[in-house]
């Protein structure tokens, strides 16, 4: 027992994440980012990358600041990245062929960038642990959206390729003035033409960084604005969904947030939450809008089907008001509800009594815990969830990590970077770590690399001994790209597996095709009896380049 301990602490350690090693949750804070979080997405077991725009941060590459950076989990501390164009209110997600895409930027506000409205930025799959050669390829000349794009959203669809969703054409302080009312893909569809959007059209001016979520029919749900609706991409019509209820606007610069819940066999159902945002009147000039305006601290729930779309939003309510939350979703199927304000709206110095610079006050600093299998009015509770004193508003970020912990990080309602105002810009790093973080947990070997769909596959596991395995959930996973109060992307889907007699070894049924898990890279969580193993990278399909062929076996 004691060599056990030891080895928990010594592993605890090695990550940088140990300051109680008593079961429960815990905030750890655990270095800086050199450039702010503003964007984050994991691109390794060991590495996420992060964005800010091209500003002051004290990080430097090539003799002036970066705004790109690779964070290393296993030693907390980042790593300059060159990017060449202005990746500020970008978005992103990761190809069939597990390569990282960043998409969109804006007008850069100092010399050294260029502009990155039209960027399209490429990372390819990083294998050194540390990211040592590891780098980011632009070549605005040659590679290029089809139009400006600032503040648009992406996911990764079944055929691998990204879908691109909304923005702005130019740099606009608060509203949505100057919209991009299209879809586009990366790589190009349709002779690189981008597709109008009557959806768009109609829920300016709060649609910024719409909410998009890829359908295990292929098709995408989208909620901007208070609307939503189903888009279908072969046949490019949009059908139009209930509203969602008590005006309660959840996109940018009202931004709540949103999750696709956990797909489950054999039906893999689809149902969508979306919590937080505003119940503010859009037409409402920005100067006559307050930071003290409450947030809304409702979840709307809607099962995606004939009958669910017919029955409408389900109603709950979060333990407080939201204004920029994240959702993350858990390998046991929880949802966190992390970040964000209580009172007024994202963006910067627009409202008429901005707090500093921000729009929004009041920062909500205890995570909630949603369980979507849980009795309805028992879904939500912050019981045994620990408190921060790290104000995490606009232009902060949060991911699960394949450690099995939460990566937190930004803030910054300022153009620039800040140190002496009250909502400063924040470098310091955080995860929340749940109890099993400090417990002996499974631990997987020997899994594949690479699944095909609608497979059998086995892996070994080693279970600690004090847990029965009476309750066993495989979780594959997309960790999502994170940028302004939204997961792009983010996905689980449950698996069916029989554990062998003897306890060391796992066969697993891989999803039936690439529309139930779009194919590209993932990973595999196993959670035994509530205590969640480390996550296991592999490729989903056939790890070809988009866009690639239906695979698997229709459901």
């Amino acid at each position: 027992m004691l060599k056990a301990s030891l080895s928990i602490l010594l592993g605890l350690l090695a990550l940088g994440q140990a300051a109680d090693t008593t079961p429960g949750w815990h905030f750890v804070q655990n270095g800086t980012s050199g450039v702010l979080a503003l964007e984050a997405i994991v691109v390794s077991p060991t590495l996420a990358v992060i964005f800010d725009r091209a500003s002051n941060d004290p990080l430097m590459i090539n003799g002036h600041p970066a705004w790109g950076a690779i964070w290393n989990f296993q030693t907390n501390t980042a790593a300059a990245l060159n990017v060449i164009s202005d990746s500020f209110c970008a978005s992103g997600g990761m190809l069939s062929n597990g390569t990282m895409v960043s998409v969109g930027g804006n007008i850069p506000a100092i010399s050294a960038a260029t502009d990155g409205r039209m960027a399209i930025r490429i990372f390819e799959p990083c294998t050194d642990p540390n990211g040592v050669g590891c780098t980011l390829f632009e070549d605005p000349e040659t590679l290029h959206l089809a139009t400006t794009r600032w503040y648009p959203s992406s996911l990764r669809i079944f055929d691998g390729s990204l879908m691109i969703i909304g923005g702005m054409h130019e740099n606009t302080p608060f509203y949505n003035t100057d919209p991009v009312n299209s879809f586009e893909f990366f790589p190009p569809k349709d002779n690189g033409v981008p597709r109008n959007s009557s959806f768009l059209a109609r829920t300016v001016p709060v649609n910024l960084f719409p909410r998009g979520f890829a359908l295990p029919d292929g098709r995408v749900f989208i909620v901007a604005n208070n609307q939503s609706i189903i888009y279908d991409i072969e046949a490019q019509t949009e059908t139009r969904l209930p509203d969602i209820p008590n005006g309660v606007r959840v996109t940018n610069p009202f931004d709540g947030s949103a999750a696709l819940l956990p797909l489950s066999p054999p039906d893999f159902t689809p149902e969508v939450l979306v919590c937080g945002g505003s119940a503010s009147n859009d037409q409402i000039p920005s100067e006559q809008l307050s930071s003290q305006d409450p947030a809304s601290n409702q979840c709307s729930r809607l099962t995606l089907t004939a009958e669910g779309i017919k029955q409408g939003w389900t109603v709950e309510h979060m333990l407080e008001p939201r204004i920029m939350p994240e959702m993350i979703l858990l390998p046991n199927g929880q949802v966190l509800i992390t970040n964000g304000g209580r009172t007024g709206y994202a963006a910067i110095n627009s409202t008429g009594d901005p707090i500093g610079a921000s729009n929004a006050d009041h920062p909500v600093f205890r995570p909630e815990l949603y369980t979507p299998t849980a009795p309805f009015g028992q879904r939500i509770s912050n019981e045994d969830l620990p408190t921060t004193d790290i104000a995490r508003l606009y232009h902060s970020t949060a991911s699960l990590t394949p450690t099995g912990n939460i990566f937190i990080a930004g803030s910054n309602p300022n153009q620039m970077v800040v140190n002496d105002t009250i909502f400063h810009t924040e470098f310091r790093v955080e995860y929340l770590n749940p109890p099993f973080i400090s417990m002996q947990r499974p631990v997987l070997s020997n899994v594949p690399q690479q699944i095909s769909f609608n497979e059998q596959f086995t892996f070994d596991i080693d279970i600690p001994s004090n847990l029965p395995a009476s309750n066993i959930q495989v979780a594959l996973m997309d960790l999502g790209f994170s940028s302004h109060a939204f997961h792009s992307s983010q996905r689980l889907v449950f698996m069916d597996a029989e554990l062998s007699s003897d306890r060391k070894s796992f066969t697993v049924t891989s999803p039936p095709n690439n529309r139930v898990f779009p194919p590209g890279p993932g990973f595999i969580f196993v959670t035994i009896d509530e205590v969640t193993s480390e996550g296991s990278r592999l490729i989903v399909g056939s790890g070809a380049s988009p866009p690639v062929p239906d695979q698997g076996v229709p459901l």
